[in-house]
């Protein structure tokens, strides 16, 4: 018999809530343990993965709507399975009509377990604002009030950002549900504009006075990265920013071997993902940005961890802000010497195809089994023409000529919290001898038989040396 996919309580308080994107359609096959869809709550979006594998049919779950909690939002079928279209709901009776008693119909929610089959939020306080995408293709924020005097739908963060920027919602046409505004279309706005005599200075936001980053050599947008809670959890969060060319996805296969009570954010640097490139950025832009994410998000003490470019961009942003860093770990960083295999990064934003593209992810790891077709196939569908415009930008800036124009040695040097960095002694992208001479106060872990890529290739130990990090608080 089918599958029920319904509704989860993510937490004790949750009555409702609201499927914000699916990620398959209707008749689709899935597989057990693919994500299907996300939900968002007031304090995180969470994504439901597929019970059992099959066919996903009478997918009810309205994207953007408040749902209650075990409310049924699709069936899963055997793919051998008869199916038999439900009958269309009949006509509301008058008394419904008139606010009268309602039958239960089918789909309605059902009880179910305290948050025994999903994992709890976070323990710290989070924003009203949820996380999710900066891009309209991600899931859609928080629905606001309906539309204003003057008619206009728009996102609470959108009328923020737009009056910090001075734009008239007015002038823009929003790409959400029915119209809506979201951030998004306001950041496309300013794009597409550039400086322009109908801009304001930005308000600065209210952490801004005691949470200040660095300053920036260039504008940049507040809070515009996309960011997913991966895993929910109590504690210290840990947070994860990945590597040049790649997006927060690239952090699931490590999540099995990450401390399992702890929460798990993600966040996609700008030009990779969903997170937009909205100027030509620098490394200290790029930290801000997370910085500016990180507030948003409300998370301000963090276990912080990064990968290749991820690391120098986790390392500046812990250097740059007043943050409560519990620790750093740094896996094959970028930025502790100026070599590096350039005909990589070259090779991998030319490429256009699987053919063209697989020998280029075989450089990442020591054994090619380690990133399969699979792997190379998702990599290239999650490309396209403005993402590769976006990273050639940053590679011209941050690796010009195959170099590494940018340094974090000197940062390891004033750090106070634990740190980790963590090299393959087989990387072929960046070599693991630029470990040599860090301070003795950072620990230096190298694996053998190891490429750039330890999340992968060492999940396990780099799952444990995570978990000795985290029982630091």
């Amino acid at each position: 018999m089918p599958t029920e996919v319904i509704l989860p309580r993510v937490d004790m308080d949750m009555s409702t809530g609201k499927v914000s994107k699916w990620f398959v359609e209707e008749n689709a096959k899935v597989e057990k343990g693919q994500v299907i869809f996300e939900i968002e709550t007031d304090k995180a979006a969470m994504e439901i993965e597929a019970p059992v594998s099959g066919i996903i049919r009478d997918v009810t779950g309205e994207e953007g709507k408040e749902v209650p909690v075990g409310s049924v939002v699709a069936m899963i079928y055997g793919e051998n399975e008869a199916y038999t279209a439900p009958a269309a709901p009949a006509e509301a009776a008058p008394a419904q009509a008139a606010g009268g008693p309602v039958q239960a119909a089918p789909g309605a929610p059902i009880d179910i377990p305290t948050a025994t089959d999903a994992p709890a939020e976070p323990s710290y306080s989070a924003p009203s604002t949820p996380p999710g995408s900066s891009l309209a293709a991600q899931a859609p924020e928080r629905e606001p009030a309906p539309a204003d005097s003057h008619g206009i739908r728009a996102t609470p963060l959108a009328r923020r950002l737009a009056r910090e920027r001075g734009i008239e919602l007015s002038r823009l046409r929003g790409s959400g549900p029915r119209g809506r505004i979201q951030h998004s279309d306001v950041l496309e706005h300013v794009s597409a504009r550039g400086a322009s005599s109908e801009t304001r200075p930005a308000a600065p936001a209210e952490h801004s006075s005691s949470r200040a980053p660095a300053a920036s050599s260039g504008p940049r947008e507040a809070g515009a990265l996309n960011r997913v809670w991966l895993r929910q959890g109590t504690g210290t969060p840990l947070v994860l920013i990945h590597g040049f060319g790649s997006d927060l996805n690239s952090w699931r296969p490590l999540l099995v071997s990450m401390p399992a009570d702890r929460p798990i954010l993600g966040i996609d640097l700008p030009g990779h993902g969903r997170s937009p490139l909205t100027s030509e950025s620098t490394l200290d832009d790029l930290a801000a940005s997370v910085i500016d994410t990180l507030l948003e998000e409300g998370v301000e003490s963090l276990h912080l961890i990064g990968h290749s470019l991820g690391s120098a961009v986790a390392a500046t942003a812990a250097a740059q802000s007043q943050l409560d860093i519990r620790s750093l770990m740094l896996l094959s960083p970028a930025g502790l010497g100026p070599d590096m295999n350039g005909a990589f990064i070259s090779g991998f934003l030319r490429a256009t195809s699987e053919a063209s593209l697989a020998p280029w992810v075989r450089e990442l790891a020591f054994e090619e089994s380690s990133l399969g077709p699979s792997f190379v196939s998702a990599t290239l569908r999650a490309r396209n023409g403005t993402l590769t415009q976006s990273q050639e930008q940053l590679a011209a800036r941050l690796f010009p000529d195959g170099t590494q124009s940018f340094t974090i040695r000197h940062l390891l040097e004033n750090f106070d919290w634990p740190v980790k960095v963590v090299y393959g002694t087989e990387d072929r992208i960046i070599p693991a001898r630029h470990a040599a001479g860090l301070p003795g106060t950072v620990a230096v872990h190298l694996f053998p038989a190891t490429g750039h890529m330890p999340q992968i290739e060492q999940r396990h130990a780099i799952g444990r040396l995570a978990a000795e990090l985290a029982r630091l608080g």
